[in-house]
């Protein structure tokens, strides 16, 4: 698969400390990539890099495959930090004066961009007026106005309340889905990137720790099956036969506990009840990406 994305031994130092550690990453066309660390970990400085904003120290960005970035990062589309909107003007005045600013005003394309980021009802009120979330949702927009290939998103939820942070969810899974953009960003709420990402990458103190597909998450966080039957030895009978290599292991006199398979939970069920078997529960059990995330922080491995 290629790749929109990829940082070779990248680096970035300021007054001698080096704030991006020789990171190498891949982001893959189609991906929603979850770029995860505590504050200060290089994140928002790597996507500076990406963008534009920032020099690396050392070390090799390619964007489509080219090393001519300039040419490529008309492919982008980014938000990095805190919103940046002119406060006394409404969404359709911001959205123009960027169009204008990318030689390319097109009020149409701006009033379509506005209704997908669910801001086209707003008319006179000002930017200045807008809760958080319609602010994060307009630097989206803003961001949307040159039909980027690869968005760049610099956390986009922080601070946002429940309902802010789905309608931001909901817009990166259309877009990606819909529109076929990869996306790169980067969150503190981990709960929501298990909700979308498609493939992560785990950075801390400027060094990269893991990277890994959300296929693999439920094997990198020890993430089971607890299945409670009437019958726990024709239940392991029946998932061996589904499964060549399932391993068990007996969790009380009614229930087993199969190592993954986590997300063919539904298949597993209708199996069993398939085979007369009752189901009383089945469940999943093992740590979340964040108890994952803290193990690698506090005492896992690093890459450099």
């Amino acid at each position: 698969m290629s790749y929109v994305l990829q940082t070779n031994e990248v680096s970035k130092s300021y007054s001698g400390k080096l704030a991006v550690d020789h990171v190498s990453i891949g982001v893959r066309v189609g991906d929603i990539y979850g770029f995860i660390g505590e504050n200060g970990a290089g994140k928002t400085t790597l996507m500076r890099m990406v963008c534009g904003l920032a020099k690396p120290t050392s070390g090799e960005i390619t964007l489509f495959g080219s090393k001519d970035l300039e040419s490529q990062r008309y492919r982008m589309g980014s938000t990095i930090e805190n919103p940046a909107l002119y406060p006394t003007m409404t969404a359709m005045e911001n959205m123009e004066a960027q169009s204008i600013l990318l030689g390319m005003k097109n009020t149409k394309k701006c009033a379509e961009i506005l209704d997908l980021v669910r801001l086209g009802e707003t008319n006179k009120k000002k930017a200045k007026n807008f809760s958080l979330g319609m602010k994060q949702r307009l630097m989206i927009g803003l961001a949307l106005i040159a039909e980027p290939e690869f968005l760049v998103l610099d956390e986009p939820i922080n601070g946002l309340d429940p309902m802010g942070i789905k309608e931001v969810r909901d817009l990166l899974l259309h877009l990606n889905e819909y529109k076929g953009m990869t996306i790169l960003i980067s969150s503190h709420i981990l709960g929501e990137l298990e909700k979308i990402a498609t493939r992560y990458g785990i950075i801390s103190n400027g060094k990269m720790v893991d990277e890994f597909r959300a296929d693999d998450l439920s094997e990198r966080c020890g993430k089971n099956l607890v299945i409670n039957t009437s019958d726990p030895a024709k239940t392991q009978e029946i998932i061996s036969r589904m499964y060549e290599k399932a391993a068990f292991e007996q969790a009380s006199e009614n229930a087993v506990i199969l190592k993954g398979h986590v997300n063919d939970a539904w298949n597993i069920n209708e199996q069993l009840v398939r085979a007369g078997i009752k189901v009383n529960t089945l469940a999943s059990d093992g740590k979340s990406l964040e108890d994952y995330l803290m193990g690698l922080m506090v005492g896992g491995k690093q890459y450099a």
